[in-house]
Formats: C-alpha cells, sequence, structure tokens
C-alpha cells in the first residue's frame, strides 16, 4: 500500500510532499491513546494461548455438549466462542482447536470434511467477540468509540456460533455417517454432572475476562483501552496461576511478549500504509466518485447491502480481511451516512465479511493452516486431508454464513442493542 500511495502523492503534487508525509505518518498514525489497547488485548491473547488453557475449554465444552447429534464438533464450535472471547484472534483458535478437535473428532469416526469444518467455522466469532483487533482498527478508521464498537460485535458472534452449532447439527442429522457412530453419543452422554461441572469450573479464568473486558465496557466503568490494560495484567496473573504447578511460566511470559511486539509491529506499519492510501485516494478523488456513483444509483439500505455482500465475497476471494476492510470503508463511509446505516452496526457486518474471506478460495489463508495442520500424523491419524476436502469443508458452512449476513442487515438491532444502552464510549 505504501508504494502506491507514495507514487501517486508523488504524482499529483511531488517530492515535498511524499517528503511530509514520510516525516509525520510513521508517528502520527499510530501514537494514539485509542490504538494502544492494540498491544494489550494482543498481549492477552498470546499469554492466555501459552497458558495452554485451550486444552481445558475443549474438554469442557466437549462434556457439556458431546451428547448432541455432532457433539464434539459442536462442542468444538462453542470452545471457539470461549477462545474469542479472550483471544481476538481467528488464526491462533483455529490453529489451537485444529490440532485438539480433529483427532478426537476422527477417533469419534466423524466424517475427515466435517471434522476439518467445525474447526474452520469455529474460529469465526474472533474477530466479532471483544477483544477484536479488527474492531478497534475499523472504530480507528471509521472514527466511531473504540469501546462501542466492540460491544457491536457481541451479538453477531454469538449469532455466528448458534447458526453454526445449528448447521452442525442438520448434517449429523441428515447424514448419520458424517458424525460417527451413535455409540459415540451414548459414551458422551454417561459423563456425570460432577464431570461436567468440574471441567466448568476449571475453565474460571474466561469469564473472569469476559467481566472484565465486557462489564467493564458496558458499564462504563473502563473505556475500552483501560479494559485492555487490565485484562492484559490479569492474563499475566492467570499465566502464573496456571503454570505454578507445571513451570514453564517465565517462557510463556516471555514468548508472548515477544509475539506481541512482532504483531502489533506489522498492524501498526499496515495503519501506516492506509493513512498514505487514503490520502492519495482522497486527493484523486476516487471516494467522492465512488459515493457519487452510489448515490446515482438510487440504491435504497437493503439494496445497498446486499450489493455491498456480493462484492465483499468476491473481493474476500483474492483479499485479506484487514486490507479488504481499509480500502473500502474509507470510501463508503459517506455513502453508509447518507443512507442512515449505523456505522457500529457496518462494522461488525465488514468484519464478518473479512472472516469469509479467509475461507474463500484462492487465498483461503485459514483453510491454509488447517491443511498444514492437517498434514500432521498425529492430526490425521493415518487419514489424507488433501486441500480440496479443507475447501469442501468451508463449502458446506458457507449457505450458513450467507444466512447470518441476511439476518444482520434484517435486524441490525442484533449488533446494535449493547452500544445503544452502553454507559461509556
Amino acid at each position: 500500500m505504501l508504494v502506491p500511495s507514495f507514487a501517486g502523492l508523488y504524482a499529483m503534487r511531488g517530492e515535498r510532499t511524499v517528503t511530509s508525509a514520510l516525516t509525520t505518518l510513521p508517528y502520527d498514525e499510530v501514537a494514539s491513546w485509542t490504538l494502544s489497547v492494540v498491544p494489550m488485548f494482543v498481549l492477552m491473547g498470546l499469554l492466555l494461548w501459552r497458558s495452554g488453557m485451550t486444552d481445558t475449554l475443549y474438554t469442557a465444552a466437549r462434556q457439556w455438549l458431546g451428547w448432541l447429534p455432532g457433539g464434539l464438533a459442536v462442542g468444538t464450535n462453542i470452545a471457539g466462542s470461549g477462545l474469542a472471547a479472550v483471544s481476538g484472534s481467528t488464526t491462533g483458535t483455529t490453529y489451537a482447536l485444529g490440532r485438539i478437535g480433529i483427532p478426537e473428532m476422527l477417533k469419534a469416526g466423524y466424517d475427515r470434511r466435517l471434522a476439518v469444518g467445525a474447526v474452520l467455522v469455529a474460529g469465526l466469532p474472533g474477530q466479532l467477540i471483544p477483544p477484536s483487533i479488527l474492531l478497534v482498527l475499523y472504530a480507528g478508521i471509521a472514527e466511531v468509540p473504540v469501546g462501542k464498537a466492540l460491544l457491536a460485535g457481541i451479538g453477531p458472534g454469538i449469532l455466528v456460533s448458534i447458526m453454526f452449532s445449528i448447521a452442525i447439527i442438520l448434517i449429523a442429522v441428515f447424514a448419520k455417517d458424517f458424525a460417527g457412530p451413535k455409540e459415540s453419543r451414548v459414551a458422551a452422554a454417561d459423563v456425570s454432572w460432577g464431570m461436567r461441572l468440574k471441567s466448568l469450573a476449571a475453565v474460571w479464568p474466561i469469564p473472569v475476562l469476559v467481566l472484565v473486558i465486557i462489564g467493564g465496557m458496558f458499564s462504563g466503568v473502563f473505556t475500552a483501552t483501560e479494559a485492555g490494560a487490565v485484562a492484559a495484567l490479569c492474563s499475566v496473573g492467570i499465566v502464573l496461576i496456571w503454570k505454578r504447578k507445571t513451570g514453564g511460566a517465565g517462557r510463556a511470559l516471555l514468548d508472548g511478549s515477544i509475539g506481541t511486539v512482532s504483531t502489533v509491529g506489522a498492524v501498526f506499519l499496515l495503519l501506516v500504509g492506509v493513512e498514505a492510501l487514503s490520502r492519495m485516494m482522497t486527493l484523486t478523488g476516487i471516494s467522492n466518485g465512488f459515493a457519487d456513483l452510489i448515490t446515482s444509483m438510487d440504491l435504497g439500505r437493503i439494496e445497498f447491502l446486499l450489493l455491498m455482500m456480493v462484492v465483499y465475497l468476491l473481493l474476500g476471494a483474492f483479499m485479506d480481511p484487514l486490507p479488504m476492510m481499509v480500502l473500502t470503508v474509507p470510501i463508503l463511509i459517506p455513502t453508509l451516512e447518507s443512507l442512515d446505516i449505523s456505522l457500529l452496526w457496518f462494522g461488525a457486518f465488514v468484519v464478518f465479511m473479512g472472516e469469509l474471506a479467509i475461507l474463500s478460495p484462492p487465498v483461503g489463508i485459514l483453510a491454509m493452516i488447517v491443511h498444514s495442520i492437517v498434514k500432521d500424523p498425529q492430526v490425521n491419524l493415518g487419514k489424507n486431508i488433501p486441500l480440496k476436502d479443507v475447501f469442501v469443508a468451508a463449502a458446506w458452512f458457507l449457505p450458513m454464513a450467507i444466512v447470518v449476513v441476511l439476518i444482520l442487515i434484517f435486524f441490525p438491532e442484533i449488533s446494535t442493542f449493547l452500544p445503544d444502552r452502553a454507559s461509556g464510549g
């Protein structure tokens, strides 16, 4: 983004404009109190991942939901939502669940495509349920309150998890051989209530962090940045407690800190590129021209959003979520305002469409990650799972994803209910 942006600025305004942008952009764009929440959320997610909590969360989800048709897959999906509520990383959630969930489902006799598909969609609430790096960055681009942007993702994130769980159950019911023999569900139903309650008690850090992040922002006790700082501090304490028996707390803290610096550096450099591109597009008049084009089409709210759904699905086949979002949102803001579309709602919409992008071929980063995981013999249990099967598994869930988007379009209150009633900004 930086190269074509500075080339365009040079062509239109000359060397002095480019020099000025290079001098001021890197600091002005990222030295922001609002963006300080990004390293806090990244640190929190990496520390919890390093703590090894994933195994415990997956066990709890399996023991509570294993009795359902496709119960292991549903448990994987719900575990993904739980991890999303504390990590905010779709790829991290998918990687962790893939190594645990896929071999467990294959052992239970699940069709390899259902096992892979359940893991693929389990991570999709990751950028909707707070903390969400994409929603924080969207808030900066669209100039809306970060706290309310994060709250706007909660309803859609829960909806995504519920709808994909329903899709898994329907597949298991109507394609009986896909979810393993009935005996595996009977065995899961034999899990005692004592075991279930014990497994639930073992995942205590998750409700604690949810209460800190979501409760603090909704009540107005914390701003989004303060909630991120407190949650990061809590995650340090959780790692120390979680690792007190097995050891390795120091290594987990070190790895989490190094990973945070690396991740945040890449995100902030991308933001500098976004601002440079935005300046160039403003000078060329592309932004205003696009807005005028949409206005001349005389589309209503529903027609415009249905068109954008198709556009994002097409863009998602070639772009990752963040570039797709930062390239389109600045252009669309005038149109959104003219059609009275809530910018908070649109944040949840564009983030979910971006999440679908990482499933879609030919880019499909999430599909590539899962394919790399299932090459491991300890994961695939000796079964060949080609990339074609991974994309077929993703395609099975695409119709339900479209249903989710349509529900959000026709019932925007699912996203706006919480931020409209929040005390804080």
